[in-house]
């Protein structure tokens, strides 16, 4: 217990740095013993500076203070370092000292076993064990900039950058029996991963995010489909540039033939991926041409494969074969962004080929994302990727549906999941109905841990 037993006794709290836009709330409870019996008391109070606050005053004369429960609360929004202390006259002892993350409290309990810190949640941390973290987050395409905390003095910093997908191809447009293609699927973005300590960086760095690459257009009435943009490069760095996620490539638009619709390449460690041609997308840098590992950017597709995943690069987009078959997927990526799915094309006959599904985020598995749209009358567009997170990339956007009903525009493909999935390509559309346009790229992604 805490024994305040003169009237020079006290308790205060103070704050490494002054709070910002909330304070810190404090709560004491505390029962006085004099010879003839008690009484109860309490303190509601708040702290806002490095000066010393008392938050539980002395006792009276010939009456001893026994505090039995002090709280402080963390209502800021940056984390503090807080000291409590037991002041005797001029003489002060620090009872406790650590680092009230945002919402964060310390519990002193006299009947529950002394000192506690509570997570933002209300649930216990063991203390001592656990030190400040800082994470910043930035995930919308531009420039920005990187604060290292002061609330604590970090060691070391982890940088996680995811580069942006790149777009889908647009379908063709075509009324002929012949041959018409869908857009192949954009690739996905790459993501580095590098750490540093804290001391080798500035103050500030400056932060890019890279935004998604640009959905491939349709083209006139009759004609073939524009190819998707290439994804933007994410950067962590200033005048020397630290870490770099790198873009993935377009998806080839559709033509109005039998060529070969090549899917965007994934984005490497060392380059963006390459826009699809009749061949697939250049992977970027290291280049995988089928299953990447490490940080290779994998070739994007050229017919229906289950060999465009990736592990930290990003994964290929889904191409389509000079005879088109259905569900030409995207592929996926363990840690990077998935590639979009290949949107639905028509065959000589003319009859409907379908596309196919974007890949997924945190897998291997070819496939999963955003699901390729309806085909027929009246044709629906891919759905969009999911949206990744700081653990894993996005999904790539599902093809959009395809249709052999005159006067009819194709659907479009679906938007690449942010955090680096690749595009949707778009289906097909019956002249004078226009192709379906490409899904644009999921933007890039930038994150800053501190510890």
């Amino acid at each position: 217990m805490i024994v305040l037993d003169s009237t020079s006794d006290v308790v205060e709290v103070v704050l490494g740095s002054s709070v910002t836009t909330a304070e810190l709330q404090v709560m004491a409870y505390w029962r006085d013993i004099t010879a003839t019996g008690y009484t109860a008391g309490k303190t509601q109070s708040l702290t806002t500076g490095t000066t010393d606050a008392t938050v539980v005053a002395a006792p009276a004369s010939s009456t001893q203070r026994i505090v039995t429960y002090l709280s402080v609360t963390n209502t800021d929004t940056v984390s503090h370092t807080v000291r409590i202390k037991h002041a005797v006259s001029s003489t002060e002892r620090t009872i406790w000292r650590g680092t009230l993350g945002v919402n964060e409290a310390v519990v002193y309990d006299a009947q529950g076993g002394g000192w506690q810190k509570l997570n933002s949640a209300g649930t216990p941390i063991t203390v001592g064990n656990d030190g400040p973290i800082d994470v910043q987050a930035f995930t919308a395409a531009g420039v920005a900039t990187w604060t290292k905390p002061t609330s604590f003095t970090p060691k070391f910093v982890e940088v996680i950058v995811r580069g942006a997908g790149g777009g889908g191809g647009a379908g063709a447009s075509l009324a002929t029996a012949v041959v018409a293609k869908g857009g192949g699927g954009g690739g996905g973005g790459a993501c580095a991963v590098r750490r540093f300590l804290a001391t080798d960086l500035a103050a500030t760095e400056s932060v890019s995010v890279g935004a998604g690459g640009l959905a491939g257009a349709p083209g006139a009435a009759g004609a073939a489909g524009g190819a998707g943009g290439i994804g933007g490069n994410s950067t962590f760095g200033a005048a020397l540039t630290l870490v770099t996620g790198f873009g993935g490539g377009g998806g080839r638009g559709g033509a109005i033939s039998a060529a070969v619709t090549g899917g965007g390449g994934g984005g490497g460690v060392g380059g963006a991926g390459g826009t699809g041609t009749t061949s697939g997308g250049a992977g970027g840098l290291p280049t995988a041409a089928t299953n990447g590992s490490g940080g290779q950017g994998v070739t994007g597709g050229v017919a229906v494969a289950t060999t465009r995943s990736a592990e930290y690069g990003g994964a290929g987009g889904a191409g389509i074969a000079a005879t088109p078959v259905a569900s030409s997927l995207g592929g996926s990526s363990i840690h990077g962004g998935a590639g979009g799915g290949a949107g639905g094309s028509h065959s000589a006959t003319p009859a409907i080929i379908e596309g196919g599904a974007g890949g997924s985020g945190g897998t291997y598995v070819t496939g999963g994302g955003g699901t390729v749209g309806t085909s027929g009358a009246a044709p629906t567009p891919g759905s969009p990727g999911v949206a990744g997170s700081m653990h894993r990339g996005g999904s790539g956007g599902g093809g959009g549906g395809t249709t052999v009903t005159a006067s009819t525009a194709g659907a479009a493909g679906g938007a690449g999941g942010s955090h680096g999935g690749g595009g949707g390509g778009g289906g097909v559309g019956h002249n004078p109905g226009l192709g379906g346009a490409g899904g644009v790229g999921g933007v890039g992604a930038v994150y800053v841990i501190c510890w």
